[in-house]
């Protein structure tokens, strides 16, 4: 996603990498997923007990109170609560909070097969390894009640889809030395065991009251070019953790350019690079994910990008009149062109397989055919020319040619049962006789190539748009054509999902803005020079540019905290 032609702009300050922490499965406590030892130790001095009874915690009418068991001591906790992002509302009460103590259990009354029983095992490794029980328990001062609220949580499949950020929503209420978490989804349970853990990490526990939460933007996520630098799994299964623990809920991954196609496959093994993914460890990152209530949004670029691809089929590149070839752009006027990507899509589409019910993501590319790029695309290239017209009629053109490639390759993923489908805006086209599948998103990155429709335009048509805003949302490792390193500070400051283009809103109607029709943003990072950093200096660069994206994407609010204090709980939780 570089631009050659973009035009100078003035140096922002990059991000000054520093060693990062790998965290390990998710089956035990993990460094960055358990708590401290210091924090963990300290909590669980605090066990004193008092002679006096506490009175039914709210929410707790799945389970019992047991009003003779003693009742923990420890320290008020005070102030708000320290999470990331913020926590939507607060209501407070006087109390002493809730703090994880000696013989603190979580208790699931819903029973050891509900949907929420990963859950809450989870929260209980993260706090330490505290004793998981279920059914109809006794709900003991300092214990932590997990359960879902409403019809909803009736015979619900595990790790239910959710549908939009009300499902995302949860309450976490301190009271008594116990603590209540409920929600509709087991998504929502999910997002209140981070509060519960980043809150312990940051002061120790939760301060007396309710908290009452839920995202702005339904989709929040960051996206990863693994074709032109490969990942390790275990690096994108700690990337994975690292973003659940922040709210963010996608995941996009970027497999094949024109350096790399990394993932196995074996109706065209002859295109698979030798550093790649196979098809077990891709299936065992989906099934991380979907654990930490992730969707994966594979990207199979064309048709440009598709220089892996086509050194093993060089019959298929695209020619200039000239006789010249176009590095990695596919001859979309050549009849063995379209069963060729077709045949890959129809692969990976049931490698990626989504739950029943469940958004099932695919993200075509179409950025950056340079073919589009030509000042003279007619004579430039006549055979793409020929075909427009033959297909179009005489005034058919080359955007019409590439809309209608798009279109069909839409059409074969959504054979194979995805319903989501997004493609890059350069990729959208003013095109005379074929119109871009209405049901496509515009994932919008750059306002400065081909492609330079505003995306009010897009807006204002009708089309739901995805916030890559390349001056903010870019990690481009190498920072090639004028792209600098975006920090924390500056998406924290200056950047909210209204901002997809430059540094301004977006000119159209507050009506046009909202989660319904801006979704949410994506963090990307590109490997457009892949040697220019490590993968440990990767994850250290884009960890609070991420907890600045999760803050801003899930309140919409101007943040409370200065970004100093915001960088100081960031290194906390």
């Amino acid at each position: 996603m570089s631009n050659p032609m973009r035009p100078p702009r003035a140096p922002r300050p990059s991000v000054s990498p520093s060693p990062l922490t790998r965290p390990r499965a998710r089956q035990g406590p993990a460094p960055r997923s358990a708590l401290p030892a210091a924090v963990l130790a300290g909590a669980l001095l605090l066990t004193g007990c008092s002679d006096t009874a506490d009175t039914e915690s709210p929410g707790s009418t799945s389970a019992k109170v047991n009003p003779a068991a003693p009742t923990p001591s420890w320290a008020p906790v005070t102030g708000t609560p320290q999470v990331i992002p913020a926590v939507r509302d607060f209501r407070r009460a006087d109390g002493r909070g809730w703090r994880p103590s000696r013989g603190a259990r979580v208790v699931v009354p819903a029973g050891e097969k509900s949907n929420v029983a990963d859950e809450a095992q989870l929260m209980a490794r993260d706090l330490g390894g505290l004793t998981v029980v279920y059914g109809d328990q006794t709900v003991r001062p300092g214990d932590i009640e997990v359960k879902l609220t409403g019809n909803s949580g009736a015979g619900q499949a595990n790790n239910v889809p959710v549908q939009g950020a009300d499902d995302e929503a949860y309450t976490l209420t301190a009271r008594g030395t116990r603590l209540t978490l409920t929600a509709p989804t087991d998504a929502g349970i999910f997002y209140g065991t981070r509060t519960v853990k980043q809150a312990v990490r940051a002061a120790g526990g939760l301060p007396e009251g309710t908290i009452e939460d839920r995202p702005d933007r339904p989709q929040r996520g960051m996206s990863l070019d693994n074709a032109r630098k490969p990942y390790t799994q275990d690096w994108i299964e700690a990337r994975l953790r690292e973003i659940a623990d922040l709210k963010l809920n996608q995941f996009q991954l970027h497999f094949s350019d024109d350096q790399g196609f990394r993932i196995q496959s074996d109706t065209h093994p002859e295109v698979v690079s030798a550093d790649h993914l196979t098809k077990a460890q891709v299936r065992q990152i989906i099934k991380l994910a979907r654990s930490l209530h992730i969707s994966v949004v594979p990207e199979l670029d064309s048709p440009g990008h598709l220089g892996a691809v086509l050194e093993h089929h060089p019959d298929l590149l695209l020619h200039r009149a000239s006789g010249s070839v176009v590095p990695g752009a596919i001859d979309i006027s050549n009849p063995e062109a379209a069963p060729l990507i077709d045949s890959l899509l129809k692969e990976m589409s049931e490698l990626f397989t989504n739950p029943k019910g469940a958004p099932a993501y695919w993200h075509l590319g179409g950025d950056e055919y340079q073919a589009l790029l030509s000042s003279t695309p007619a004579t430039t290239y006549p055979q793409l020319t020929r075909a427009a017209r033959q297909k179009y009629g005489p005034n058919g053109t080359l955007e019409d040619l590439a809309t209608g490639w798009l279109n069909d390759r839409q059409k074969t993923v959504e054979g194979q049962g995805k319903n989501r489908i997004e493609a890059w805006n350069d990729g959208f086209f003013s095109s005379p006789a074929v119109s871009a599948d209405k049901n496509r998103m515009v994932d919008y990155w750059t306002g400065k190539e081909s492609g330079k429709r505003d995306p009010a335009l897009f807006l204002r048509e009708g089309r739901n748009v995805m916030n890559f805003n390349d001056e903010f949302l870019y990690y481009v490792l190498g920072e090639p054509n004028q792209f600098f390193y975006p920090t924390g500070q500056r998406i924290y400051e200056n950047w909210t999902p209204r901002v997809i283009r430059g540094t301004q809103p977006v000119a159209v109607p507050s009506s046009m803005t909202g989660p319904d029709r801006i979704p949410g943003a994506r963090f990307a990072i590109w490997s457009d020079r892949s040697q220019a950093q490590t993968q440990q200096q990767v994850a250290a660069g884009i960890r609070l540019p991420l907890a600045a994206l999760a803050q801003k994407t899930w309140d919409p609010r101007t943040p409370a905290l200065s970004w100093t204090d915001f960088k100081a709980l960031a290194n906390r939780v």
